[in-house]
């Protein structure tokens, strides 16, 4: 019993000691800006004397703090020789403005390119059908306005379609035909005219200052023979091709026939049902160039027609008055070749030449080649100017760049239908720029301030100013 009291004492001031080393540790944390969590006390109720850790005198370091300094030594720090690395950069970053630009065009070039590759291949697998269409947009855009007079003269729309489809058929038949007849009425008189012609031209080279003999002649001759017998199956051929094309251009005659037929009397149902296959907010800019597109188109048309039947009825005149036979059939080649700018002059020129030095003589010919060099000079400089307008205004370099390929993709039609084609482009690109343009100058935000009163409208020179109610002073 006399140990009890001092034992009692002993554990009263190590319960002490434990309450000021929590209170101290509490104290650390909140001070390190970290909430201290809670410590129970443990167990004293029956920890012998034994167990109970000795005091642990002031300004001692924690277990914890103790472990943390002896990993931060055991970490050694970098050596004062090492250079600094700086951090890489974004690999976007890395790559310079220009470059990016570059490869954010090319791709999107890269698209397109596929794209228009894979439209060619699509054209020439259905060229046929492709030609006969645009053919048919060709005589549509001619036709159209005698059906829109005929419907203000109050005939139905369907009647107004057969008059004018008939009347435009009956007088290509009746042109057709009247080329044939006068082919085959003349066709002795120009063999003739063509053998006598000959003689002539050959009389003329041995003749002339070129010092030709008759044994080159008679050579040359013998070489054209021998070449034309020797090439007899490939000429077999080239005749069975041309059979098979004038199927196809039968077949593509009817084919335009029946899409004229139908733009004449429905093209508005069918441009409207066009217009639902755009997206919805393209709509209203593709709307708005179609009817400017068809404009240029029917202008082009039309002025071309009037430019072509003036060549070949001045040029005609010119042939006829030169006595050069087959001048309506002539007259009439130059008419269609008018619709390929530019090469559809030559071509037709030159043939008018060889027709009439070949059958005329030399001076004729020559005298042809003067009527067409004036006539196409006139329509060159006045006619289409004047006629065409600034409508369907297309660069020369242009011209003969569509022309060019179109001739290279899709042969005579390409070639045909290869500047309307630039005009019709040229006039919906520059509708959508303009549009564009627009639009985002609707949808900007109101100026406010001093932006307002800048962009705010001024009166002419010389009107009188506004009051503030907006009336004119006096």
């Amino acid at each position: 019993m006399s140990k009890l009291p001092g034992w009692l004492g002993r554990l009263g001031a190590e319960l002490t000691e434990l309450g000021e080393r929590l209170e101290q540790r509490r104290a650390e944390a909140e001070g390190e800006g970290g909430e201290a969590a809670p410590i129970e006390p443990p167990e004293t109720a029956a920890v012998p004397a034994a167990a109970v850790p000795s005091a642990v005198p002031a300004g001692a370091v924690p277990a914890e703090a103790g472990r943390r300094g002896a990993v931060a030594d055991r970490v050694p720090p970098p050596p004062a020789y090492a250079p600094s690395v700086a951090a890489r950069p974004d690999p976007v970053a890395a790559i310079p403005w220009g470059m990016r630009v570059a490869a954010e065009a090319s791709w999107r070039l890269l698209v397109l390119a596929g794209t228009l590759y894979v439209l060619m291949k699509v054209i020439s697998a259905v060229q046929l059908v492709v030609l006969a269409f645009v053919a048919a947009l060709l005589v549509t855009a001619m036709l159209q306005p005698t059906v829109a007079r005929l419907r203000r003269y109050g005939l139905p729309r369907g009647l107004a379609t057969a008059v004018t489809a008939i009347l435009g058929f009956v007088i290509i038949g009746l042109v057709g035909w009247f080329v044939v007849w006068q082919v085959m009425d003349n066709i002795d008189t120009l063999s003739d005219k063509v053998r006598t012609g000959i003689d002539d031209l050959k009389n003329w080279l041995l003749d002339s200052p070129f010092h030709v003999t008759e044994q080159q002649i008679n050579d040359v001759a013998k070489n054209l023979s021998d070449t034309i017998g020797t090439n007899t199956e490939q000429i077999t051929s080239a005749g069975l091709q041309g059979v098979t094309v004038m199927v196809e251009v039968l077949t593509g005659m009817l084919l335009a026939m029946f899409s004229t037929l139908f733009l004449l009397y429905d093209g508005k149902r069918i441009w409207h049902w066009a217009l639902k296959l755009v997206p919805a907010q393209a709509r209203p800019g593709v709307a708005g160039a179609g009817p400017r597109a068809w404009r240029t188109l029917t202008a082009y048309v039309r002025g071309t027609v009037l430019v072509a039947l003036i060549d070949a009825i001045f040029i005609g005149l010119g042939i006829w008055f030169l006595k050069v036979p087959m001048a309506v059939p002539l007259a009439v080649f130059i008419f269609l070749f008018a619709f390929i700018p530019l090469v559809g002059a030559v071509i037709s020129g030159a043939l008018a030449v060889v027709v009439a030095l070949v059958t005329e003589g030399v001076f004729t010919a020559l005298m042809v080649l003067l009527v067409v060099l004036a006539v196409q000079q006139i329509e060159g400089h006045v006619l289409q100017p004047f006629i065409l307008g600034r409508a369907v205004r297309v660069h020369p370099l242009a011209v003969v760049l569509s022309v060019a390929t179109g001739g290279m993709v899709a042969g005579i039609g390409g070639a045909v239908v290869a500047v309307p084609l630039v005009a019709v482009t040229n006039t919906v690109v520059g509708y959508l720029r303009s549009y564009g343009q627009e639009e985002a100058l609707r949808h900007a935000p109101s100026p406010r301030g001093a932006t307002a009163i800048d962009v705010a409208p001024t009166p002419a020179p010389g009107s009188p100013p506004e009051d503030s109610g907006g009336t004119k002073t006096k």
